[in-house]
């Protein structure tokens, strides 16, 4: 475990190939320039080819965002990163016919803002939730979109005026409503990993004479991310790091951080029974006792969580908790941002036997 190496990156992220404003290495510069070690691009029922690859320092992959097009309401936005083929074919049929086929396909899926909250300003402003149940074979959920956050907080048209302009001043973090459907879906003994992303776009929106950005490609990336550990460190070759990072994806080792309060780079989140120790996406068989041990980058108000209900809770840079309980570990960070509290960082679980 000590060979994990951090990354950050995007994955949810939209081109000039779908209903997004730059092509893939505007999109490559906007993230170097935001720091990021890699991203995904995930055009609506397109799989571009020919455009992975590095771009000075980042890593662009592609993946997809697929959905039946012919279903309205609009609904059921599945992301699939590493089917390396279009699936959109198999979009007309139910979600789980799709979700098989991309797995069949070696993908990795995740149900993409699975629940939703709408604004009455604009027609395309529609809420976009996830409603085929049950559903098997998913990696994990989108349990932040910074986008469809943005879009339930506009109500009316003087909030869409001003978080326009200052979008952190409400910004909050994940629904309970998104929480409470991860915790219930955990239960049913599914593993389920956390995943955060841009919903990136870069439209161009208009409010009577006022025209902005909503948002820039760079801004939004240095918000919403997913953190990853890889199994050793990237390498610069394509073939090579794609694999690793779709690897820590589907093994769940992750995170999402709100990097723009403060970054969660060197968050760390493990148990350890005796000599064996887990970590995000990992299972540990308890021998005797258990040690829970969180770090943080910087303050904050860590709660942990066991089967979805809180059991312990601390404001500092660190949490240490011993128990003998099995159950699926998470943890959950809030910090002070813009006056009020904000969610920082949310954890894949760990699972304990």
């Amino acid at each position: 475990m000590n060979n994990y190496r951090e990354y950050v990156g995007n994955l949810h992220i939209h081109t000039t190939y779908s209903d997004g404003a730059a092509e893939h290495a505007e999109i490559a510069a906007a993230a170097a320039r935001a720091g990021l070690n890699f991203i995904i691009t995930t055009d609506h029922n397109v799989w571009v080819q020919a455009v992975e690859g590095y771009y000075d320092r980042v890593l662009l992959l592609v993946g997809e965002e697929s959905h039946n097009v012919r279903r309205h309401p609009q609904n059921n936005h599945l992301l699939i990163y590493g089917a390396d083929q279009e699936m959109s074919p198999y979009s007309f049929g139910n979600s789980q016919t799709l979700i098989n086929k991309a797995t069949e396909r070696g993908g990795v899926c995740f149900l993409a803002h699975p629940v939703e909250k709408s604004s009455p300003i604009k027609g395309g402003y529609a809420p976009i939730p996830w409603v085929d149940w049950p559903i098997q074979q998913i990696a994990g959920l989108e349990i932040w979109n910074y986008t469809s956050e943005f879009k339930g907080l506009l109500w009316s048209y003087l909030p869409a005026l001003i978080y326009a302009f200052r979008p952190d001043w409400g910004i909050r973090g994940p629904y309970k409503a998104t929480l409470q459907l991860w915790d219930e879906l955990l239960a049913k003994g599914m593993r389920i990993t956390a995943l955060g992303g841009a919903d990136a776009h870069a439209s161009t929106e208009q409010l009577g004479p006022l025209k902005r950005v909503i948002f820039p490609y760079e801004y939004l990336f240095r918000c919403v991310n997913t953190h990853i550990l890889t199994a050793g460190a990237l390498t610069g070759d394509l073939t090579h790091d794609k694999r690793a990072i779709y690897e820590a994806l589907a093994a769940g080792r992750t995170w999402v951080g709100y990097d723009l309060p403060h970054s969660t780079r060197g968050f760390n989140f493990v148990i350890q029974s005796s000599s064996s120790q887990a970590t995000m996406g990992e299972e540990l068989k308890r021998l005797g006792a258990i040690n829970v041990r969180v770090a943080l980058p910087a303050a904050g108000k860590i709660r942990l969580l066991r089967d979805g209900q809180p059991i312990k809770h601390k404001t500092g840079v660190s949490l240490s908790y011993t128990s003998a309980e099995p159950g699926i570990y998470r943890v959950e960070v809030y910090r002070r941002f813009r006056g009020r509290q904000v969610g920082w960082i949310f954890s894949s679980p760990i699972y304990v036997s």
